[in-house]
């Protein structure tokens, strides 16, 4: 379509250029153009209607991506805690374990024990029965009697003692076992349910490349209309001007052939007066010469230069309406109004969206040089750089591997946790002292809005969100609301 529309314009600016010399053809090379125009403005529209559902399309893909991409992120964070938790619950489990095996070595050594003294009291040979039947003095016997009574009680009540702790701690130790079997049944769960939304994410990035794709080559078209339209009406717009410029050579052609008939019909009749003068003069004198016999012969002779006189007026007034009516067509064809190339408003460009963040809460003491880098990896897109899809970076690109730990550069509070785009999963970080800390193009996010954070601490995972290609970390630091180079603020 392309090449055909360029093959008729420039038959139209061919033709303009060196065929148009009457008001007629260029007036016929006017209305192919029209033609034309009119056919190129009704691809342009559906061309519109096309890309206005793809860019609906586009839009639903990018908000189905950015669910995929924020759902992802708590999946993250939900295994981060699971593992948390998971390895709470083992400690416990440990701990108990250590308890168990300490009771039971105090219980073996309290049986031993036990057993030492049933063989010492065996081989002394004291025994109620003994005592009984000693024949010593009563009140000796009794004393021997309760110090037996007593020693069983209290060995027994200490082994009683030792098997319910020994219980109790099984119970436990089986309440945790359980409890770290449902965590590792969770995290299994939640790991295969991470695994289909990142296949999910994966189509859905695919479907949103592809509309990507169809979109700027029908963008490009439409540009490509776009101009073809503007140069089909700068074609019409001079064949406009060059029509106008011939009917105006036209009518003073037509003003300077009435002046010359009129100048013209005044010299005919200049003649015929002097003509008729001439014979008035000579009929006098014929008169004067001839009075009697040349009487009817001058009478016949005046009447036929007088026919001939007045035919030559009315040939004068006959060629000066002629010249009026030429002037008052003329004058009608200039009044009306000659068709002027339809002017496209300009639709007006997209706000950026904006996110609100909360203010920050007191407490933290700003930001001072020499931060760790959140990130290891290789430096790019530099800060004041040129971006390669227009602008400039008012931050640096940090590229490491996917699920890279991102670490906050100095204590702060959590103000923004989520999808934005352009950033994919950003998180931000307000430092006190009107300092603010910026991580974008995370894979998942690990921290929430108004959790406080120590220097170091893992915030979220490195990710190629919000559109990027390759993962990396988009890191920003912003003082009074402005963005300053972080690369003064790091150390490597």
């Amino acid at each position: 379509m392309r090449r055909a529309l360029g093959g008729i314009l420039l038959a139209l600016w061919v033709g303009a250029a060196f065929g148009a010399d009457t008001p007629s053809a260029l007036a016929a090379r006017q209305a192919d153009a029209k033609k034309q125009q009119a056919e190129l403005r009704s691809r342009i529209g559906v061309l519109q209607k096309e890309i206005d559902s793809q860019e609906s399309s586009r839009r639903d893909a990018a908000s189905d991506l950015k669910a995929s991409e924020s759902a992802i992120s708590n999946i993250d964070r939900r295994l981060d805690e699971l593992a948390h938790q998971k390895k709470q619950a083992g400690d416990e489990l440990e701990k108990l374990s250590g308890q168990i095996a300490n009771q039971k070595k105090v219980m073996a050594q309290r049986q031993a024990e036990l057993a030492d003294q049933l063989r010492a009291r065996y081989a002394s040979g004291l025994s109620p029965w003994t005592a009984l039947l000693s024949g010593d003095d009563p009140q000796a016997i009794g004393r021997d009697l309760g110090y037996l009574s007593y020693i069983s009680r209290a060995q027994a009540q200490a082994v009683s003692a030792l098997r319910v702790a020994i219980d109790d701690l099984a119970a436990l130790q089986g309440r945790a076992a359980a409890r770290k079997k449902e965590l590792t049944d969770i995290e299994s769960e939640t790991a295969e349910q991470k695994s289909r939304l990142e296949a999910q994410k994966q189509e859905r990035e695919k479907v949103l490349g592809r509309i990507e794709d169809q979109l700027h080559k029908q963008r490009a078209q439409a540009d490509t209309l776009e101009r073809n339209d503007k140069r089909l009406g700068n074609l019409i717009t001079g064949l406009d001007s060059e029509i106008a410029r011939l009917a105006e050579e036209a009518r003073k052609a037509e003003e300077k052939r009435k002046a010359e008939a009129a100048r013209k019909a005044e010299e005919a009749r200049q003649a015929a007066l002097e003509k008729r003068r001439a014979l008035e003069q000579q009929r006098k004198a014929a008169q004067e010469a001839e009075k009697a016999a040349q009487a009817r012969a001058r009478r016949e002779q005046d009447e036929e230069q007088a026919r001939a006189a007045r035919l030559q007026v009315e040939q004068a007034r006959a060629a000066a309406r002629a010249a009026e009516q030429a002037e008052r067509d003329n004058a009608a064809a200039q009044s009306q109004p000659h068709p002027q190339p339809a002017v496209k408003p300009t639709a007006p460009a997209e706000q950026p969206e904006s996110a609100a963040v909360l203010p920050p809460e007191g407490g933290f003491q700003g930001l001072h040089k020499g931060l760790r880098q959140p990130v290891p990896g290789e430096i790019q897109g530099k800060f004041g750089a040129q971006r390669p899809d227009g602008g400039i970076w008012r931050g640096i690109v940090i590229r490491a591997d996917a699920g890279t730990p991102v670490h906050v550069v100095a204590p702060g509070r959590v103000v923004y946790a989520n999808w934005l785009n352009g950033f994919g999963n950003i998180i931000i970080v307000d430092h006190g002292d009107k300092y603010l800390s910026v991580y974008a193009y995370n894979q998942s996010l690990l921290k929430k809005v108004g959790d406080v954070l120590h220097g170091g601490d893992i915030i979220a995972r490195v990710g190629a969100t919000g559109g990027q290609v390759e993962p990396g970390l988009y890191l920003e630091i912003r003082h009074n609301g402005l963005p300053v180079n972080p690369l003064l603020w790091l150390t490597r």
